[in-house]
């Protein structure tokens, strides 16, 4: 699948760049994503939820009513989970939310989202730019050139850039990532993803040396 490369005036540079069929157009897996977007919210969690028991609750400790007899549930104190104000029954504590999952289903999740979003004609192809100071009307202006002003907008760049940075950190619905940084949730939940020249690069060399170094070590784990 080739792409076209715009300037950031939205002008065709006349180059054309082929996307790589291993990372942009294989067929997506739905589970895998679903697996990497969930490990991804699951370590935004900060997991300090907590709420009180019944041992940590600072009222009486009294029988209120008898046993049996009464004609209503069996309680005891003031703090039992059955009334009114008592405490709460298996309650959230603090925890660590993040858990554990191998390279290749991370690997193949990130091919997945980009290979949705080579089917959906929402990769925009861009050269290498920079600003000469933070601006954010000078950026805003890029996403005018590019007609995607008002979609939710992520640029990935292959290599850190303040002033591009800085340029798009007040719009809410635009991002900027480092190439080696991609994720699927931040692909996914874009509308369009502006690549660069040297970003895309970057990804194809990611991709291609992760599964090669993947497929080296199952094989020696094999015994191949």
């Amino acid at each position: 699948m080739e792409v076209s490369v715009l300037d950031i005036k939205g002008q065709e540079t006349g180059r054309k760049v082929a996307l790589n069929d291993a990372v942009f157009g294989i067929e997506p897996n739905d589970h895998v994503l679903y697996l990497d977007v969930k490990q991804y919210l699951a370590n935004q969690r900060q997991g300090t939820a907590k709420s009180k028991e019944r041992s940590e609750m600072s009222g009486s400790t009294r029988k209120l009513g008898r046993q049996k007899g009464g004609g209503g549930a069996r309680r005891g104190d003031i703090n039992s989970p059955v009334l009114v104000g008592g405490a709460r029954v298996f309650g959230p504590k603090p925890r660590d939310y993040r858990f554990k999952l191998n390279k290749k289903v991370k690997i193949l999740a990130r091919k997945s989202a980009l290979s949705y979003k080579a089917q959906e004609s929402a990769i925009v192809m861009l050269e290498d730019f920079t600003f000469e100071a933070p601006k954010t009307k000078e950026f805003l202006s890029v996403l005018k050139n590019l007609k995607i002003e008002g979609k939710k907008v992520l640029f990935v760049l292959p290599e850190s850039n303040k002033n591009v940075y800085l340029s798009a950190r007040n719009l809410q619905r635009a991002e900027v990532i480092l190439a080696s940084n991609v994720n699927s949730y931040k692909v996914l939940n874009a509308d369009v993803v502006v690549i660069t020249e040297k970003s895309l690069e970057t990804i194809d060399q990611i991709f291609s040396a992760n599964v090669c170094s993947a497929n080296i070590n199952d094989k020696a784990r094999r015994g191949i």
